[in-house]
């Protein structure tokens, strides 16, 4: 790859629209570059994908943009959605976003109506109620994840704001209680990968970068999409504190954060990274933390600059990741152009926008 180290945020920002709409096929930017990326899956690669587009389009009033959005879920309706499960709620939230600026689509409304109430009522829950990482090719009887946070649970809350349901956000704010419960490490203040209740252990108990990104970016968009109060406000406010200040000790002089947070000889991954950076500004945005944790951002964004490509591809992106027996399977996934990269880097640079405009 063939990198621009000298492109401003606004440029960047474009570039990594143009290679999102590329990898997934969305507008006349052409087609993926291999064989890796599935066009038309519904899943969460392009759900964290759509949701980076919305973001971007929301910011710029671009209303061209959400119009775009608004054909592909059309489409993908048409052809008929998924079977229901975590990752396939992923694309819901942008959808439900969009029906919030879309008020005469009941159509819409409908669909995210049907769907939120079987996460609430029927979706495989584990012990103490958590929303079980079920996913397409498997059920994962009993686990817990980081990722279900950003997936399923702030769907949920969306949909209950927008539907008038107090009783899906209270499910919304009890999960994201549950799962820090089970997936927080006492010891760093950072986050497993996973949980099971069959065995009950951590896996390979690692300190995934992605992963605990997932839980920085879930934390403050809960608080921006249907705000806590009480008790769990306080709570959430105290476990993200704890958290961003233990990620600011481990990353690297270069600005980015291993794929084993705290395995310095793992190799580099730059969508944890930009997650991490958001979630850190989406935090200071929500009033969750002040200024003395802008470090984080200030050493994230150059390097993230750095790795945008010519064709508008972040690179040193590892690929989709399930649960790891060993840290060693952490260490051996492989870096490849993703939507959910684009997506963070997209967010990323966003929130850089939009703070340096506030601070004028």
């Amino acid at each position: 790859m063939t990198y621009h180290a000298n492109l401003d945020t606004a440029s960047a920002i474009a570039a990594l629209s143009r290679g999102f709409r590329r990898l997934k096929g969305i507008g006349d930017e052409g087609a993926a570059p291999g064989d890796e990326i599935d066009f038309d899956e519904w899943d969460w690669e392009v759900g964290v994908g759509l949701y980076g587009e919305f973001r971007r389009a929301e910011a710029e009033g671009d209303e061209a943009a959400m119009d775009r959005l608004g054909r592909w879920y059309d489409r993908q309706i048409a052809r008929g959605l998924p079977r229901r499960q975590v990752n396939s709620t992923a694309p819901m939230l942008a959808l439900s976003l969009l029906a919030e600026r879309r008020p005469s689509r009941a159509d819409w409304r409908e669909i995210i109506r049907d769907w939120a109430d079987w996460l609430h009522t029927q979706m495989p829950k584990t012990e103490e109620g958590g929303y079980q990482h079920t996913v397409k090719e498997r059920d994962n009887d009993g686990q817990l994840w980081d990722d279900t946070l950003v997936m399923a649970v702030l769907f949920v809350a969306q949909a209950g704001k927008l539907l008038e349901r107090a009783d899906w956000i209270e499910d919304a704010h009890y999960q994201y209680l549950a799962h820090i419960r089970f997936l927080g490490d006492r010891e760093s203040g950072l986050f497993y990968h996973g949980w099971t209740f069959i065995g009950r252990h951590s896996y390979a108990r690692a300190l995934w970068a992605r992963g605990n990104a997932w839980v920085t970016i879930a934390i403050p968009e809960l608080f921006r999409i249907c705000p806590p109060t009480g008790a769990v406000a306080r709570y959430l406010r105290e476990v993200y504190l704890t958290q961003v200040r233990a990620l600011a000790a481990l990353q690297n002089g270069e600005g980015l954060f291993h794929t084993l947070l705290d395995d310095p000889a793992s190799p580099v991954e730059a969508s944890g990274t930009a997650g991490i950076a958001y979630g850190v500004l989406a935090g200071r945005r929500e009033g969750l933390i002040g200024a003395e944790e802008a470090r984080i951002v200030e050493r994230a964004l150059p390097a993230i600059l750095a790795r945008i490509d010519g064709d508008g591809f972040l690179g040193d992106v590892s690929d989709g990741t399930p649960m790891g027996d060993t840290l060693e399977f952490y260490r051996r996934i492989p870096n490849l152009p993703t939507p959910y990269g684009q997506a963070l880097g997209s967010l990323f640079l966003m929130e850089c926008e939009r703070a340096a405009q506030s601070a004028r």
